[in-house]
């Protein structure tokens, strides 16, 4: 009898969990990784940068878990929806949950609902074309975008808006965004932090990137670039803060498009009569570790604010959460009988993309320990193809995603651009194969 786990999650978490178990489990093993949307590979496909092509080569090993004999991909399958944890309960052994950190945290400040206020990750999401974000989600029409937040995210945000669509058309944008930034109306970018240069979040590789813009003055101003010491911070730290002192020195060459990077600033509120037109905030200082307010003010114009402070995980229909931690509470992975968690929704969205690999190593030890211990182990009940079958629900397959995958390749050959331009929206990827019963 083969041991059955459902992975829910094709990102880098749930593929790194699919591995583990067929390296770990002493035993013929099954496993089904389920996703909501038709394409694999969750963040690495629709969070990173698309100039980034070496952090996206990732899929190239992600795609070899997936080839497995003893795994299988079910692409179009949400849980709440399609499936239930009960379903998953009965159809399998285990059920591993990887669904990631998908949100940005709010910045809590009056104003941000306005239009105009939007998360990094719609932003993100769009330039990647996710199918959850339509192509004319963001007209980019304002002369001046505020991005809150000194992370690589908002880095990766800056580079995209900083940068011609010219210099973007080999990549795998969709076209109907690359023609939408190429009528970007966006001349001055202002990147801000709550902190000084010594607490960005951002690593040097992504920093030096930022100065090497060829189409984008990138400035810091003296007073917030600091004076102090170097020697008691980390060779990191040390790196960002030398470059952007650096960058304090330099002068406006006259650029199409200005970057000033901005230090101890906090948003207090977002201004506009009807949508987002200007960024108030207040000047800031460290006190006992913790950042205050200092009473000055200063307003800067901005047709849209993007804020990229943090991400966090959305409750699952049917799994425990805990809302202090935005996580799913685990001893080691294990959530409770059966179920287990893994990645960003199991230990909050820390680390980079490799470090999910140890993080589901362990988890797989501890489900395959829990396994090991029941005296028996029941046979699994249903199949779940049977159980979407009878609810019309007809997965998307590896072999359909390979399919999308061609469809995306052509699209580039035709436009003259790349590898592949992805295909944009959930009907252009489901038109791109016939649809077929899940592999057996």
């Amino acid at each position: 009898m083969s041991l059955r786990v459902a992975i829910v999650g094709s990102g880098p978490a749930g593929i790194y969990t699919a591995e583990a178990l067929t390296k770990q489990a002493g035993e013929p093993v099954e496993i089904d990784v389920l996703d909501r949307l038709p394409t694999p590979y969750g963040l690495v496909r629709y969070g990173v940068a698309p100039d980034h092509t070496s952090i996206k080569s990732i899929a190239g090993y992600l795609r070899k878990v997936l080839e497995l004999p003893s795994v299988r991909f079910l692409g179009g399958v949400e849980l709440g929806s399609d499936v239930t944890v009960d379903d998953l309960a009965a159809c399998y052994d285990a059920v591993v949950y990887c669904t990631g950190a998908m949100v940005d945290r709010h910045l809590g400040i009056a104003g941000e609902d306005l239009p105009g206020s939007v998360a990094a990750t719609d932003f993100v999401n769009w330039y990647c074309g996710h199918p959850d974000v339509p192509p004319d989600a963001f007209s980019l029409d304002s002369a001046e975008v505020a991005v809150i937040g000194v992370g690589n995210v908002a880095v990766d945000v800056v580079r995209i808006l900083a940068k011609t669509a010219d210099e973007l058309r080999s990549t795998d944008v969709p076209q109907e965004v690359l023609d939408r930034l190429a009528k970007s109306q966006v001349t001055t970018i202002h990147m801000i932090g709550r902190r000084g240069p010594e607490h960005a979040k951002f690593t040097l590789k992504e920093l030096r990137e930022l100065g090497e813009l060829t189409n984008c003055d990138v400035l810091v101003r003296p007073d917030e670039a600091g004076s102090g010491e170097l020697g008691e911070l980390s060779r990191q730290i040390r790196g960002n803060v030398e470059v952007l002192r650096s960058w304090s020195s330099r002068t406006p060459s006259g650029r199409p498009r200005r970057l000033d990077v901005r230090f101890w600033l906090r948003p207090v509120e977002i201004l506009g009569a009807g949508r987002v037109e200007a960024l108030r905030l207040e000047r800031t200082r460290l006190s006992e570790g913790r950042v205050v307010g200092t009473g000055e003010y200063e307003t800067i114009p901005a047709g849209m604010v993007l804020r990229s402070v943090g991400y966090q995980s959305v409750p699952l229909p049917g799994v425990p959460f805990d809302t202090a931690t935005m996580t799913v509470p685990n001893t080691a992975g294990r959530v409770g009988e059966g179920q287990y968690v893994a990645g960003w929704l199991k230990r909050g969205p820390t680390g980079v993309i490799g470090t999910n690999k140890s993080d589901a190593a362990e988890t797989v030890r501890t489900l395959l320990a829990d396994l090991a211990a029941r005296p028996e182990r029941p046979e699994p009940g249903a199949r779940l193809e049977d159980v979407l079958a009878a609810r019309g629900v007809r997965p998307v397959t590896y072999a359909n995603w390979l399919a999308i995958e061609a469809a995306e390749a052509a699209l580039a050959l035709s436009l003259g651009r790349g590898e592949h331009v992805k295909l944009v929206g959930r009907p252009a990827m489901l038109a791109a194969f016939t649809p077929s019963t899940p592999e057996p």
